[in-house]
């Protein structure tokens, strides 16, 4: 027995996944390397810290953030939170656990990127450059690095891509009953696993030869979806009168907010900034990103459409590769659905971005593969250059990422916001004092305080003029100006982007101003005994 687990394990499999392991723990391990302060705080981390911490003291998965009637969360979906919540029962606070879950997600992406690259090519090499591109990308590095869902989502995601080959290589109903609740446990990590789903249903309804085996197939991934995305939402609407807090209206994407995008995947496709400026600048990366989309989706056409209508005549093809070049433009199409229909503040952030980042990686090491099989001499030998050079990149990018999230805590956990004169100020405000400011997250990220969100005349959400405005306003000056309230205006430009909806002087004006720290303001008449 002790003969056979030995020649198991010195065989080719058995050294690739314990290679593949190594590589998964190292990567685990340069996550927390990199985060000595903790991971990065955003808007968004306050609603997943708060909310876990609800979780844990009964207060349920609501809003403890802000200093108002407790309401249920809908606007996120409850899985990051719920596993804060599960790390914090051993008694350690949701914020810390945070980098612990990131950075299993991280170590555990590695590992399944390897697993998928193995499958999707057969290739041993392949599936180990594919993990350590992913592990040595700084824009990727970044995202892991912060307390938000993604990490979560995109672990959540590759686990469910690698269940899917399995069903189409075993041919086995429990894998995709084992990819649909995977799917659903990414819907309840990230509203946009519906892309998820629906990529896998229509590679579901192209790939299997017939009729009866499309439907029963589908059936199968529905009823293990289903119950997860079904509950969440029928929660909401009992709680809340709605599914996701979102309301339909029509605000079509900006070109400011596509250029945005462009600009960050390029510096994920060149994470050498000097370089990366260049290529933004000549529109090199525009024409090579619409290139790049526009011949996968004519492949993706031709191939899906002529496996659906002749499947005896076209062979299936690589489960991998397909299910994944479907889901990059499920997940582009869905997000700037949202954009139009549900939700006009969101912008092609990075993190937004991530699940493409990922998407990329796996379909050049498909097309990398793919040449390499032509068996050609110059085009082989221009591919060892290409990785190499590649990888050269990446290792570049990441060192700086890494030095870079090493100095100092990224967003609300840097230095400039944890020793704030202004935050302790209000810090240090008397429990009956209430707070107004332009950033609650960052307060309660900062000080552990609850605060309100100061009026403002637009909803952020769908541009719209609020005509409750003008008296939210004047409560809001008239409890300054009686010493029951504060002002905390933050510059918040370095961590989200800036607000477009403040009004200046009718917001400040006449406000007697308590303390100022460079562009954040504090407006009160309360004096410190």
């Amino acid at each position: 027995m002790l003969r056979k687990l030995f020649e198991r394990f010195t065989s080719p499999s058995g050294l690739f996944l314990f290679t593949l392991t190594l590589t998964g723990l190292l990567a685990a391990f340069v996550l927390i390397q990199a985060t000595p302060n903790g991971l990065g705080l955003a808007n968004d981390s306050a609603a997943y810290i708060g909310g876990a911490r609800g979780i844990l003291n009964g207060q349920g998965y609501s809003d403890i953030w802000l200093d108002s009637s407790l309401e249920p969360i809908t606007h996120y979906p409850p899985l990051y939170s719920l596993t804060l919540a599960g790390v914090g029962l051993s008694g350690l606070d949701p914020l810390r656990a945070a980098r612990l879950i990131n950075a299993l997600a991280f170590g555990l992406s590695a590992l399944l990127l390897g697993l998928l690259a193995r499958k999707m090519t057969r290739s041993y090499l392949a599936g180990l450059i594919l993990p350590v591109l992913f592990m040595t990308s700084g824009a990727l590095l970044r995202i892991y690095a912060y307390a938000l869902s993604e990490a979560l989502f995109l672990a959540l995601s590759l686990a469910a891509f690698l269940s899917f080959a399995l069903h189409f290589e075993h041919q086995k109903n429990y894998w995709l009953i084992i990819t649909g609740a995977l799917v659903g446990l990414a819907y309840l990590t990230r509203y946009t696993g519906l892309a998820l789903a629906a990529s896998f249903c229509a590679a579901l309804l192209l790939l299997k030869p017939a009729w009866r085996e499309r439907f029963k197939s589908l059936f199968l991934f529905l009823i293990a979806f289903a119950p997860f995305a079904a509950s969440w939402m029928l929660r909401n609407m009992l709680l809340a009168g709605n599914a996701a807090n979102r309301t339909l209206g029509w605000h079509p994407v900006t070109l400011a907010n596509i250029r945005r995008g462009v600009y960050a995947f390029s510096a994920f496709l060149m994470p050498i900034s000097e370089w990366q400026s260049v290529l933004f600048k000549s529109r090199v990366i525009h024409w090579f990103l619409a290139g790049i989309g526009l011949t996968l989706l004519i492949w993706l056409l031709v191939t899906g459409l002529r496996r659906f209508f002749w499947p005896k005549i076209y062979p299936q093809p690589e489960i991998v590769t397909f299910s994944t070049g479907l889901y990059a433009w499920a997940y582009l199409l869905s997000v700037l659905l949202s954009m139009s229909l549900f939700d006009a503040s969101t912008k092609f952030q990075p993190r937004i971005l991530s699940p493409l980042y990922l998407a990329c990686l796996v379909l050049l090491v498909a097309l990398a593969h793919w040449l390499w099989a032509q068996n050609r001499r110059w085009k082989r030998a221009g591919l060892i250059v290409l990785v190499i050079f590649a990888l050269g990149l990446s290792l570049t990018g990441f060192a700086r990422t890494f030095q870079e999230l090493r100095k100092t805590g990224q967003g609300y956990a840097s230095w400039k916001w944890r020793e704030s004169p202004l935050m302790a100020a209000v810090q240090n405000l008397p429990p009956d004092v209430a707070i107004y400011t332009n950033s609650p997250p960052a307060v309660y990220l900062v000080t552990g305080r609850a605060s309100r969100v100061m009026p403002t005349p637009f909803d952020a959400v769908t541009l719209e003029r609020r005509p409750e405005y003008a008296d939210h306003l004047a409560r809001m000056r008239q409890e300054i100006l009686d010493g029951r309230a504060v002002l905390a205006i933050f510059d918040i430009s370095e961590v989200e982007f800036p607000e477009e909806t403040l009004e200046g002087p009718s917001l400040i004006d006449g406000l007697p101003l308590m303390q100022k720290q460079g562009n954040n303001l504090l407006f009160g008449v309360f004096v410190e005994e």
